[in-house]
């Protein structure tokens, strides 16, 4: 994967090693706070009328940023009201600073405090909150909800955990987030994402040393992490150079693996063909124009395998949960190429899974959603670690899929996925998610990267679709999402 640091995600614990980082290198604490308390009141200008607003600070430094919005909104002639969790004298190192330096009054936390407040600015507590919010802070924020009042967080809307997306005891929508230096996972897992709104990330004057002391895992999902592996035309390429997908396709459900193939043909593959039982040879045949369709002397996958050229092998859509889908699974997993397994190729391996992990061979991909998920794994926790965990166990590349999909290998990196409009919802997205990644895998594209960049276009496809799409819409829509890659 690319180096690009501008895509990190970082916990709130590496985020305080990095600001620990910035002081050791010579910016004191007291001006990254200022430049904090700085962007947040400059994006507050940007988008609200000047009016009454709101300032809930807490005991820590997401307290002090709540200091610094204050004075320079009051400096811009808003009507600036302070609250206080707890006492100013328990205020420590650069909030304390920052707080004496509102010469105003500052008020203990009171629902009433709301009255005539055109805008609430929360600088509670900020990502790395270690407890739930309750007792008074819970009281001013249920108001704050209650009366539909719009919010601007400092770092994250009080009570969201920014490692993991969940909510530590109860959380207020935002309409505006800012945050510093690098988003945490918990922008973009859900339900964090959706009580964010707005996204800002401000540049505070981190030192560009800092990038050397973190060692950075965890990125949201963009092309500067993956375009630089995609398979480049050029003038001597011919088909076989594209790679060749294999679909196992089932003999009932047939609509599944015509997906998965035209997923595959369309991010680029060479050669795409579909081996199917021969009862449903016609069905497939009559659909298919591009994709060849081959008909196996059963049910058995194992006669399609012979030709190596097929060096990218999708399993599992519309294949049934049979004992026949295990035996074609495990055929293809010994044959060592790469391989994608989705739906009922996981499922079917919902008793047995060690049996699954042991018998892989080659590059492989799972692509779950999370019911499939949990049959495969019993691993609970939030959804990073859920997949990261996954990964590491089965030894493959984890998709967990999601309108928050989470991209793991079992070294340990992770993407997040975050452009995936709601209308990707939608019954067969998931299996042309399958032959995208098979597509991509067939042109030569490393496991990890091949998975994050189908999961990528996957959405971009869904957002040149707009509201109504159809499973059948994404394949065609791919040439589009492909060409910012390989025209101009």
């Amino acid at each position: 994967m690319a180096d690009s640091f501008s895509h990190v995600l970082l916990t709130p614990d590496e985020m305080a090693r990095a600001d620990h980082a910035a002081i050791a290198a010579g910016v004191p604490g007291v001006e990254l706070m200022a430049a904090a308390g700085q962007a947040v009141a400059d994006a507050i200008q940007a988008r609200w009328l000047v009016g009454t607003v709101l300032v809930l600070c807490g005991p820590g430094n997401n307290g002090g940023d709540g200091f610094v919005v204050a004075r320079r909104l009051l400096a811009e002639g808003w009507r600036v009201r302070v609250a206080l969790l707890g006492e100013l004298g328990n205020l420590q190192g650069d909030a304390a600073w920052h707080a004496h330096q509102w010469r105003n009054e500052i008020h203990a936390l009171d629902p009433r405090l709301l009255d005539g407040v055109d805008l609430v600015v929360d600088a509670l507590f900020g990502a790395g909150l270690s407890r739930d919010v309750d007792g008074l802070a819970a009281e001013i924020l249920g108001e704050v909800a209650k009366r539909n009042l719009p919010v601007c967080a400092v770092d994250v809307p009080s009570g969201l955990d920014g490692a993991t997306g969940q909510v530590r005891g109860m959380a207020v929508k935002a309409a505006l987030t800012v945050t510093f230096f690098r988003k945490k996972p918990g922008h973009l897992l859900l339900p964090g994402r959706e009580l964010c709104g707005e996204i800002v990330l401000a540049d505070i004057g981190f030192p560009a040393t800092v990038q050397q002391t973190v060692d950075a895992r965890t990125f949201e999902n963009a092309p500067a992490l993956w375009s630089a592996r995609l398979l480049r035309p050029n003038a001597d390429m011919h088909k076989y150079k594209r790679g060749h997908v294999l679909v196992n396709g089932g003999a009932n459900m047939t609509g599944a693996a015509r997906l998965a193939a035209l997923g595959a043909a369309r991010i680029g593959a060479g050669l795409v063909t579909i081996a199917t039982p021969p009862q449903a040879w016609a069905v497939y045949a009559a659909a298919m124009t591009s994709v060849m369709v081959e008909a196996l002397p059963g049910d058995d996958l194992a006669p399609a395998l012979i030709d190596k050229r097929r060096n990218a092998l999708v399993l599992g859509p519309g294949a049934g949960v049979t004992e026949q889908t295990k035996r074609n699974v495990l055929a293809a997993a010994a044959t060592g190429r790469a391989l994608v397994l989705d739906a009922d190729a996981l499922s079917v391996f919902a008793d047995q899974p060690s049996t699954l992990f042991s018998a892989l061979r080659g590059p492989c991909v799972l692509t779950p959603h999370d019911g499939e998920f949990a049959r495969l794994f019993s691993i609970s926790g939030d959804k990073l670690s859920r997949a990261r965990s996954a990964a590491q166990r089965s030894g493959t590349v984890v998709v967990l899929k999601g309108a928050d999909t989470v991209v793991a290998e079992p070294g340990g990196r992770a993407v997040l996925n975050a452009n995936a409009p709601a209308w990707l919802a939608t019954g067969g997205s998931g299996d042309v998610l399958a032959g995208m990644v098979a597509g991509l895998l067939a042109q030569g594209v490393p496991v990890f990267e091949a998975a994050c960049a189908a999961v990528w276009m996957h959405g971009e496809a869904a957002n040149l679709a707009g509201p109504g799409l159809i499973s059948e819409d994404l394949p065609s829509l791919l040439p589009q999402v492909l060409r910012q890659f390989y025209v101009g």
